[in-house]
């Protein structure tokens, strides 16, 4: 296992991957009685089409989602019981490009850890238990449906994109989660949940040794082939509609604008891209900003104000929203405010401010357990050590904002979502 240090960050991180194709990432952090662990596998609710053993799957909208679920249920066992008593919490989520599965604890790690090797490595999906799933999942989808924050962005992403599996919620539809069969999941599983295709990220004071005999026991040593993801996305860069309005139970109207921007690359690159495009950020409508004091002065955005940079595999947009009475005066604003910046420049003395603070965030969510492991797994799928990000900082130039601010914040690749409250009757 190699080890590498980060001066500038103070961190050491092992490095190894395993016989099976695993990718290990431990974080040392000597003293410390909490430990942290992340399994992650590189398949997300976008991943809807891919190929496995010669064949083509076109999977149902949010099976990624479904299959998170059921990897919780192993033959007469309840794995959340089981973690609880070993002192441990357990959890698991599903975003538009990745799963990770995690726990927390201070004490019996390594029985922690053969534990959340095992269950998301086992495959088990009887059909009752999946069609019993399914009416719990209809619930969760229905309670999202009725979250304006949920609600708000999915409008969004449906006026925004064309081709791209973004415009489709995480948890798909109640129409096909119906589609959802256990032999899907158990495809998407072979596909997907193997060690070539997934991540254990570990924080903590931890025997390195111990880990990798850990990974070896329960994952075993051959290594898999992972399913061929299918990308067949092909969207241009202009919105597909300028606005879209809905009515829910809100106190007061909330928005969300965003402005499409070009897919990241991978590795270095996929890091510039984010640095950049955050610091356009910062500089269009961030709380220092002039834009930002401008509107808050006016009225027209509160505290609830705020945005940044998104990307996802295959999509990315510079997004900000809120609560605000008149939504279209901050997206004409904000469209006015980018064209003032690219005419005036910003200066070097804003942009190296601005360049300290973003870092300064950053190195400060290192302290958090569940970030650093979160970002080193994302990163990862990206071909990036996440702990290289200070010297992407220390050669970006401010002319790269001027350049992001010309190309994506444009008319005609913005979009803007709007919830107004019911009206009394």
């Amino acid at each position: 296992m190699s080890c590498v240090d980060y001066p500038r960050l103070g961190e050491t991180c092992f490095a190894q991957t395993a016989a099976n194709g695993l990718a290990v990432r431990i974080v040392k952090r000597p003293g410390f009685t909490k430990k942290m662990a992340y399994f992650v596998t590189d398949f997300g609710s976008v991943h809807t089409d891919f190929e496995l053993d010669g064949e083509i799957y076109h999977a149902p909208a949010g099976i990624a989602h479904f299959l998170e679920h059921k990897m919780f249920e192993l033959p007469g066992r309840d794995v959340t019981e089981e973690f609880a008593a070993l002192g441990a919490n357990v959890n698991a989520f599903t975003s538009y490009d990745m799963t990770a599965y995690h726990f927390s604890c201070s004490e019996n790690f390594m029985e922690s850890l053969k534990l959340l090797l095992e269950f998301v490595s086992t495959a088990y999906f009887p059909e009752e238990s999946v069609r019993q799933e399914m009416g719990i999942i209809d619930q969760e989808i229905g309670m999202n449906e009725d979250a304006p924050d949920t609600r708000v962005f999915e409008d969004l992403m449906q006026i925004l994109y064309k081709e791209h599996p973004i415009r489709v919620p995480i948890l798909g539809s109640r129409e096909s989660l119906r589609e959802i069969t256990p032999e899907l999941l158990t495809a998407c599983h072979r596909a997907f949940y193997v060690p070539a295709n997934m991540i254990l990220c570990i924080v903590g004071d931890v025997d390195t040794r111990a880990v990798m005999a850990t990974v070896d026991a329960v994952l075993g040593t051959e290594a898999k082939p992972a399913g061929r993801k299918l990308r067949p996305w092909k969207e241009e860069m202009s919105a597909i509609q300028s606005q879209c309005k809905s009515v829910m139970e809100v106190a007061m109207p909330m928005f969300q604008i965003s402005f499409k921007a070009e897919p990241v690359e991978h590795g270095r690159a996929a890091m510039e891209t984010e640095v950049v495009a955050d610091l356009a950020a910062e500089a269009l409508f961030g709380e220092s900003s002039a834009l930002y004091l401008e509107l808050y002065e006016k009225g027209l955005i509160d505290s609830s104000f705020g945005g940044g940079f998104e990307s996802v595999d295959g999509c990315a947009m510079l997004t900000c929203g809120g609560d605000s009475e008149d939504a279209q005066a901050i997206r004409q604003a904000i469209l006015e405010q980018a064209q003032k910046l690219i005419r005036q420049g910003v200066s070097q003395e804003s942009f190296l401010r601005m360049k300290r603070s973003a870092m300064g965030r950053r190195i400060r969510d290192l302290d958090s357990f569940d970030s650093t492991c979160f970002r080193i797994c994302a990163y990862h799928f990206s071909n990036f050590d996440y702990f290289e990000f200070p010297a992407v900082y220390a050669e970006v130039k401010r002319e790269q904002i001027l350049e992001f601010l010309s190309r994506v914040v444009t008319e005609t690749r913005c979009a803007l979502s709007v919830i107004d409250p019911k009206e009394e009757t």
